[in-house]
């Protein structure tokens, strides 16, 4: 699968310069190559166009995109971008995950900790971010540019709660904008259906087609106990798509790796997909077996195991890219071809990059692990990551916003207590698997008497240690975290709880691990690649887009199935086929809802479809839109070989899965009966 798209890419490569080629492209609004479009697809395609699907398009915190399909604040996403909120409105009586969500306009619930974000203008500030960092190195480079942008971010909001800005780094750190976005907390479940209605086919049909999976919700901004009004939206088409029709998708991708060098790929490659996909793994197999030990167990783990096997799954398919020796050959050959355009005093000045970030990457496989463990927490408890956020908000707090490490500046304390008060159900069962499974694997993979092991476990075993951390802790009551937040370092200091006494108790070496990853990993690196952006931008111009941000971005591409191995794969599937490959059995489990409307409605009606659309992770709830901007379907996944997208991008194999509105107008009618919802999304 691999070698195919690689070879595909080195001979693009020598045509195009690193221009974007066929339909690739995670594009920035700003920077949509219009021409281009309405020349190969015959549309028209104007700025009005663009800044009305701008003003319609959705980030959540939830990691996922979404779309306001109506003027009352209506978003329309995927299941498992709102399967937490369903999660946490659940309980021991009401299953709304397995069971489905649907609520009259009085009685739709806020789903905790959910925001929902409409960006609203992009500002330059790259000539401010790069005075500040001028002639400094490591660490100093890293805080200096934090405190630039914090600071920019705190200025461009001037304390208006309303809003979220956000300075981002484009093109490997070539450009820094100002993301400016309108922010709604109080974000509310409309409808959900099935778990087995949105994930029909669970893991074995995960990132494949053909798919029968109706993975949809609704959910619905308020303000002021009322639902916003959005002139801004797009208006729902049930038209019957068809092959060949263009397809756009505005969402927000989280992160590509297409603009890493190739020793930065090759440290993914061997020091850091071996271990996480081990642990990821054996994850996965712990979560199994503790969902199968009762019905609340299960219940209470459907979102953590559907997560971690939807991971494991995506992480393989990018590592099977990586080992492939055409991957890095091709990035070496473009490598190449950028040195050979350097000459003069711009040679001089930018030097090897390319050489100091190989140097970084040996000091990164050195601190990956402990880094890994001690700072960035992969695998830990939500109690714990409450824990180090009060602790060092308490900390970090007592110092000017400038000074902080960048999470905590002024800027950026909102999200913080977000999370920190948002009423979130915290199961504590779970919460000790999480720890526990942390802790066993620091010290299986530093080694027992690592400094950093015997920091996080002391003379306690994994087991003893999580056991008396989470039974111990009042941190899952929303009200002891807030008065803690509230009250300080003092209030820290005079805890008893034994989750605030472990996280003070780590703290100290997490950031020095930290402090040392800063000034011999993150600092050189970010120095090195914006001189490899300037020699990008002075070889390429702006033909090019930037590697994915979490930041709201445009691809085009049309509907079209695939060839692969012999096998021709159409583009469409229809919703009487989700009867032919039900079997009774889960994951091709039907639920009621679906057994009892058979034959009430159009079963040629297309269900799901692909495009030629490039997506990554975060586009999960994208809408697709026709050529007159109206939304024809929501991205809910990508295929086996778009996996590889992180890297490069394949026109001949890559393809975004898409489920049709057609699909979901039949099911709020004939399915599930819910003509209110049907009705509003008509009529808008």
């Amino acid at each position: 699968m691999i070698r195919t798209a690689i070879l595909v890419f080195l001979a693009m490569f020598a045509l195009t310069s690193g221009r974007a080629t066929a339909e690739e492209g995670l594009w920035t609004f700003d920077n949509f190559p219009l021409a281009r479009v309405n020349a190969t697809y015959g549309t028209k395609l104007d700025q009005k166009w663009l800044d009305h699907l701008q003003g319609a398009s959705v980030r959540l915190t939830s990691g996922c995109s979404g779309a306001i399909v109506s003027g009352e604040g209506l978003i329309f996403t995927n299941h498992h971008c709102i399967m937490e909120c369903a999660q946490d409105l659940s309980d021991r009586e009401q299953d709304y995950v397995t069971d489905g969500y649907m609520a009259a306009r009085a009685d739709e619930r806020t789903c905790p900790g959910l925001m929902a974000e409409i960006l609203t203008s992009v500002t330059d500030y790259t000539k401010e971010i790069n005075a500040a960092t001028a002639g400094l190195t490591g660490d100093a480079f890293v805080r200096a540019q934090s405190a630039a942008a914090t600071g920019i971010e705190k200025k461009a909001c001037d304390d208006d709660t309303r809003m979220h800005c956000e300075i981002v780094p484009l093109y490997q750190g070539g450009q820094y904008r100002l993301y400016k976005y309108r922010k709604y907390s109080d974000v509310r479940l409309v409808f959900a259906p099935e778990f087995q209605a949105a994930f029909f086919g669970g893991d074995p049909d995960n990132f494949n087609f053909p798919r029968y999976a109706l993975d949809i919700g609704f959910l619905r901004i308020y303000e002021n106990d009322a639902p916003v009004r959005t002139p801004d939206h797009l208006t729902w088409n049930t038209d019957t798509p068809r092959e060949g029709d263009p397809v756009f998708v505005a969402g927000n991708p989280g992160t590509t790796k297409r603009l890493m060098t190739a020793a930065q790929l090759e440290t993914l490659r061997d020091v850091v997909y071996p271990p996480v996909q081990m642990m990821k793994s054996e994850l996965r197999g712990r979560l199994i077996t503790f969902a199968g030990q009762d019905e609340e167990n299960r219940r209470i783990s459907q979102d953590a195991v559907f997560g971690v096997e939807n991971g494991f799954k995506a992480m393989g398919a990018e590592w099977q890219a990586l080992r492939d020796p055409a991957m890095i050959a091709a990035k070496r050959q473009e490598e190449a071809y950028l040195k050979s355009t350097l000459s003069g005093s711009f040679a001089t000045e930018i030097g090897d990059p390319w050489a100091e970030i190989a140097e970084a990457q040996k000091a990164y496989t050195e601190l990956f692990l402990p880094y890994n463990f001690l700072e960035n927490t992969p695998y830990s408890s939500t109690l714990l990551n409450y824990a180090r956020e009060l602790v060092r908000g308490a900390a970090e707090r007592q110092k000017p916003s400038a000074e902080r490490l960048p999470e905590y500046a002024d800027s950026r304390l909102p999200a913080i207590e977000r999370d920190l008060f948002a009423n979130a159900q915290v199961q504590k069962p779970l919460e000790q698997l999480y720890l526990e499974f942390r802790l066993s694997k620091a010290r299986e993979y530093m080694g027992t008497d690592a400094p950093q092991t015997q920091i996080l476990l002391g003379k306690s075993s994994p087991e003893q240690l999580a056991a008396f951390l989470v039974e111990n802790t009042g941190l899952d009551n929303v009200d002891t975290r807030k008065a803690l937040w509230e009250g300080g370092m003092t209030a820290i200091k005079a805890s008893n709880d034994p989750m605030i006494q472990y996280a003070l108790r780590i703290d100290p070496a997490s950031r020095d691990i930290r402090r040392a990853y800063e000034n011999r990993v993150a600092g050189p690196t970010r120095i090195a690649a914006e001189k490899i952006a300037r020699v990008r931008f002075r070889a390429y111009g702006t033909n090019t887009y930037p590697d994915a941000t979490w930041s709201l971005r445009l691809s085009y591409g049309r509907i079209q199935g695939w060839n692969w191995r012999g096998t021709t794969v159409t583009p469409f599937t229809y919703m009487k086929g989700i009867y032919d490959r039900a079997t009774g059995k889960a994951p091709y489990q039907l639920p009621q809802s679906f057994i009892e409307a058979r034959g009430k409605f159009d079963g040629n009606t297309v269900m799901d479809l692909v495009t030629t659309n490039d997506i990554v992770g975060g586009n999960s709830g994208s809408p697709a839109v026709n050529g007159q901007g109206e939304i024809v379907g929501a991205v809910f996944d990508g295929n086996i070989h778009s996996l590889g997208g992180a890297y490069f991008y394949d026109a001949a194999i890559n393809r975004a899965v898409v489920v049709s509105t057609a699909a979901v107008s039949v099911a709020l009618d004939k399915i599930y009966d819910n003509q209110a919802l049907l009705t509003e999304l008509r009529t808008n």
